[in-house]
C-alpha cells in the first residue's frame, strides 16, 4: 500500500527512528516501524490483521486506526482520489490502497 504522510513532522518520526524514540519512547517507536511495515506490506486497508485495525467514529469518521502501545495510535484516512465509497456513503476500506497518516498520538487522553 502506499503511504502518504500529513506534514513534515510526522514524516520525520515515521521515517527516523531516533525522533521515534525520543517522542514515543522506544516500545512505541518499534510499534510504530511494525505498523508502517504493516502497511507497506498489504495491498488494501482491509487485509491489516496487527494492531487491531478499526475504523474511526464520531468527531474522527472517515479516520482508520491501528494500536501502538500505550494507549497510543496510528490514524490514518484514504488518500485514493477519488475516495471508494460504499453506496450508503461510507469509506469502502477494501479499495483504499493509499493512505495519509494524520496522526500519532492518543486521542482519549
Amino acid at each position: 500500500m502506499e503511504i502518504l504522510f500529513d506534514n513534515k513532522k510526522i514524516r520525520e518520526l515515521c521515517e527516523n527512528k531516533s525522533k521515534a524514540v525520543k517522542k514515543l519512547g522506544s516500545d512505541c517507536a518499534r510499534k510504530l516501524r511494525t505498523r508502517l511495515s504493516d502497511l507497506e506490506a498489504v495491498s488494501r486497508v482491509t487485509e491489516l490483521v496487527a494492531g487491531n485495525p478499526h475504523p474511526l467514529e464520531g468527531d474522527r469518521t472517515g479516520q482508520f486506526a491501528l494500536d501502538l502501545a500505550g494507549g497510543w495510535r496510528l490514524v490514518f484516512c484514504p488518500a485514493n482520489d477519488p475516495c471508494p465509497m460504499k453506496d450508503d456513503g461510507g469509506i469502502d476500506w477494501s479499495k483504499v490502497t493509499i493512505v495519509n497518516i494524520e496522526y500519532i498520538g492518543d486521542y482519549h487522553g
